[in-house]
């Protein structure tokens, strides 16, 4: 019987392993055939309830000065089950005078003493749970400096509470 030299048996294990490389290969292609094939069946799902978002008027969080910036507090409510998301808030200008209004308290502040800038909470938007346990889902909205008073606002603004509509949008 003829004796196997080292670098003979070397080549037969290389022989052997691209032969199982190419085996692995090839029956990995066919797994990938069968798997991508069409087929037939029938299935069923559900989705939960989505509702419209009710959002409270907002009011600023603390007294605005000429020319300053104020937080606007706000609540959105869902009373559906399915989790709704809020992708910005815009004023309302179906409401008050032209989405925005001032206490009885200061006829002398007009509301076009306020502007109010577009949210979007650093483009993320709100997510408003979903109604659970009997209770509508909550969220308190806080919007960043979300209202401006002009710098040249009359003296008739000083102290004004001004409320905010919301929209989604």
């Amino acid at each position: 019987m003829p004796r196997h030299t080292g670098a003979r048996r070397a080549s037969t294990r290389s022989v052997v392993a691209a032969a199982l490389v190419a085996v692995a290969i090839g029956g990995g292609g066919a797994a990938s055939a069968y798997w991508a094939g069409l087929g037939t069946g029938t299935a069923s799902g559900a989705t939960a309830t989505t509702t419209a978002v009710t959002l409270t008027p907002g009011t600023a969080t603390a007294s605005l000065h000429p020319g300053g910036t104020g937080d606007v507090s706000a609540e959105a409510r869902n009373p559906g089950s399915a989790e709704v998301v809020v992708p910005s808030l815009e004023l309302d200008t179906t409401q008050g005078s032209l989405g925005l209004a001032v206490d009885a308290d200061h006829p002398d502040c007009p509301t076009t003493a306020f502007t109010f800038a577009t949210q979007d909470n650093g483009g993320a938007g709100w997510t408003v749970p979903g109604r659970s346990g009997g209770q509508d889902g909550e969220l308190v909205l806080t919007l960043p400096h979300a209202l401006r008073l002009a710098a040249d606002a009359p003296n008739g603004c000083q102290g004004a509470t001004v409320t905010v509509y919301l929209r989604s949008v």
